[in-house]
């Protein structure tokens, strides 16, 4: 059974990444997923390949932003090869960057799919992480995270369950739908409605609305490869990773005992 991972984003602004990363390694976590940030900076590419060293966290995973993807693949290439990246994700699009139909997110689709090829020749898998909007539907009715899985047979998922819950869409529903073309998925919770609003709403996994007892032991059915643990904006990021690590742990107990 594959351990928890944490994304670094949800300790961007805390500090020093050395630092972070051997928190991380004392509460448990075998993994960290990178982000773009952190790849574009050459001293903060040195201080994150010496702190996995010195750590044993291995980084499997990192997002990367579509810029970083169409203007310089070979340094990003470089860049995973040092860290041990064997998965990137794109991360995230801009309001004006989004199609708005069914035949510009098609055409978009076609158009990743020619992107990621050298990231591919070079042996990477590459996927798709979501937020809210790829679930929103469509003129045509189709959504466009359909359209990004069908544009390119290639391509990942990272499933974002929190986002999907935003949106009062089923994760697990779509878990089962795409099995084998999740790579990923973020272990993400929502607080109560008008509670954490100094955390944009969002919740440590497993003090918030999501029901992990359901979703947890899904992931681990469909054997979903990475399981990370985030939170956009934690007022502390030693209280989230130790609290979300340790109630999923918990979970984990409490399946296996029964």
């Amino acid at each position: 059974m594959a351990g928890f991972a944490y994304q670094l984003y949800s300790s961007r602004r805390f500090g020093p990444l050395r630092r972070t990363l051997g928190m991380l390694r004392e509460l448990g976590y075998q993994g960290v997923e990178g982000y773009g940030a952190l790849l574009d900076d050459p001293a903060t590419v040195d201080l994150l390949e010496a702190g996995l060293g010195a750590t044993g966290l291995a980084m499997w995973t990192s997002h990367i932003s579509l810029a970083q993807l169409r203007e310089d693949p070979r340094k990003l290439i470089e860049v995973t090869r040092r860290l041990g990246v064997q998965t990137l994700f794109v991360a995230y699009l801009d309001p004006a960057e989004r199609p708005s139909s069914e035949a510009e997110w098609t055409a978009f689709a076609a158009e990743l799919a020619v992107q990621c090829e050298p990231l591919r020749m070079a042996g990477l898998t590459v996927g798709w992480h979501n937020h809210d909007f790829e679930f929103i539907a469509l003129p045509e009715g189709t959504r466009p995270i359909e359209l990004l899985l069908e544009g390119d047979p290639s391509l990942q998922w990272e499933l974002d369950i929190g986002w999907a819950e935003v949106v009062g869409e089923d994760p697990v529903a779509w878990l089962e739908r795409y099995t084998h073309r999740i790579a990923a998925a973020h272990l993400k919770d929502r607080a109560p409605a008008g509670e954490n609003l100094d955390e944009d709403g969002w919740a440590d996994v497993g003090s918030g609305t999501l029901d992990w007892a359901t979703l947890l032991p899904a992931l681990r059915a469909e054997a979903v490869p990475q399981l990370i643990v985030e939170h956009d904006n934690p007022a502390d990021h030693e209280r989230f990773a130790a609290r979300s690590i340790s109630a999923l742990r918990s979970i984990e107990r409490s399946k296996r005992a029964t």
